[in-house]
């Protein structure tokens, strides 16, 4: 015979965890796992290939695998696709590591900021927020509705197109451009 309480038990554990997955969106066709850090996640992107290649080609892996908390407003391969082919090619060199870095750490808030956190800052500034960045940028965040936008130092526009990617180490943020740097 078997016990209704276990079996009830058993059925709430496998909806609460088939609830917790099912809250984190896929990205790039594969699944996020809450329990994985943010570069443990990303290599299984299909659209972040050019970001995981940076990322490694900058040295941040073991930064983006620790502890943490960050929120990392990470760029499609399409968002990279925007920039001119010669100049991501001459970023990923050695000779531009240094350059690489600091675009790569502009994407990346030493918080761990989901959605809700950052609309409420938005509108405890009156509608703008400054985000100061790891690489010493500053953006605007904004929203509308249910869409987060930043403006970088260059002016870009930048949407977040999937928010609240929950991590080990933080929350990803899918944006469709790369984030800048001022130019100087």
């Amino acid at each position: 015979m078997f016990n209704k309480t276990l079996v009830a038990a058993t059925a709430v554990a496998a909806m609460s965890a088939g609830a917790a997955l099912a809250e984190n969106p896929m990205v790039g066709g594969a699944p996020m796992y809450a329990d994985k850090n943010i570069v443990e996640n990303a290599v299984n992107s299909a659209d972040h290939e050019t970001l995981v290649a940076a990322v490694k080609a900058a040295g941040l892996v073991d930064t983006l695998s620790g502890e943490g908390p960050f929120t990392v407003f990470a760029p499609t391969d399409a968002a990279f696709d925007k920039l001119p082919a010669e100049t991501l090619e001459a970023l990923m060199q050695p000779a531009y590591k240094d350059k690489l870095t600091q675009i790569l750490t502009c994407h990346v808030v030493s918080a761990d900021a989901m959605s809700t956190a950052i609309k409420g800052m938005v509108d405890d500034d009156g509608g703008m927020h400054i985000v100061p960045t790891v690489g010493g940028c500053e953006l605007e965040a904004t929203y509308q509705g249910d869409n987060i936008m930043l403006k970088d130092e260059r002016g870009q526009m930048i949407n977040v197109t999937i928010a609240d990617v929950d991590q080990s180490n933080g929350v990803i943020h899918v944006v469709d451009t790369v984030i800048l740097p001022a130019e100087g």
